[in-house]
């Protein structure tokens, strides 16, 4: 059954960017730092991730709650959604007792983020609660600043794909026009590898891992081998230019 709240309830996912503390915003620290508890989502072994690792920079650590999810489970559904049940309602308890949570996920809360899930769950639990989200910086807004790759130009597209999605929503994306971003694809380095020298994008594609950490790897694709990547890998395939300055406007 549903928690009756007050309005006043509050849910706040929080971006915290790729994993350099020095890339959370001004907003976004302010909002951890004026919540009275910050969930962060850890796996089954409650390791600390990137995201707690990134909030104890700017919070105390016995202000972080640790709340488990089935962040990479993709196969096994019940197992998935039971997990973001118990998640929710973890949540849910929290904010019984307190009038702002807020809820640190890397990235930002509205790309690709478990914060999409935890929301939806809160708004049938928890009836009257307020959700707001505040941006963070992406991993491949940072990954162009660490190697120079300029994401857009002019009038061209950019196109996003989780490889999760597998390698031909990559390929596709590849063959048409613009930058290709694509993140999580280390488990599928070999098979990026590829499309990317099928399309003739191997040239200037760039790929990055950890970055702003002391594990940080940025290198060429054309250095892509058989070997996998860290999951959280990201690629950026730039789009073909040519004609110069402005030659895009």
């Amino acid at each position: 059954m549903p928690d009756v709240m007050s309005d006043s309830s509050r849910l706040v996912g929080v971006g915290v960017g790729p994993g350099d503390p020095e890339l959370v915003t001004v907003k976004g620290v302010n909002a951890l730092r004026a919540a009275e508890v910050v969930v962060v989502p850890v796996m089954d072994t409650l390791e600390r991730g990137r995201a707690e690792a990134t909030v104890l920079h700017y919070v105390p650590e016995e202000k972080v709650v640790r709340v488990v999810f089935a962040l990479n489970e993709r196969t096994d559904r019940a197992r998935r959604e039971a997990a973001w049940d118990a998640a929710g309602e973890r949540v849910a308890r929290l904010l019984r007792d307190r009038r702002t949570v807020a809820f640190a996920t890397i990235g930002d809360p509205n790309v690709y983020s478990t914060f999409t899930y935890l929301a939806q769950t809160i708004g049938e639990l928890v009836p009257g609660v307020r959700i707001e989200t505040v941006p963070g910086i992406t991993a491949m807004q940072d990954l162009a600043a660490r190697s120079g790759a300029v994401l857009t130009e002019g009038t061209e597209p950019l196109t996003l794909v989780p490889v999760t999605a597998g390698s031909a929503v990559l390929k596709d994306a590849l063959a048409g026009p613009g930058t290709v971003v694509a993140y999580k694809f280390g488990r599928q380095a070999a098979e990026v590898a590829e499309a990317l020298r099928e399309t003739g994008r191997i040239g200037d594609a760039v790929w990055g891992s950890a970055l702003g950490l002391a594990e940080e790897s940025i290198r060429p694709a054309g250095e892509l081998g058989g070997e996998p990547l860290p999951y959280l890998s990201t690629l950026i395939a730039p789009a073909r230019r040519e004609g110069g300055r402005g030659g895009k406007l």
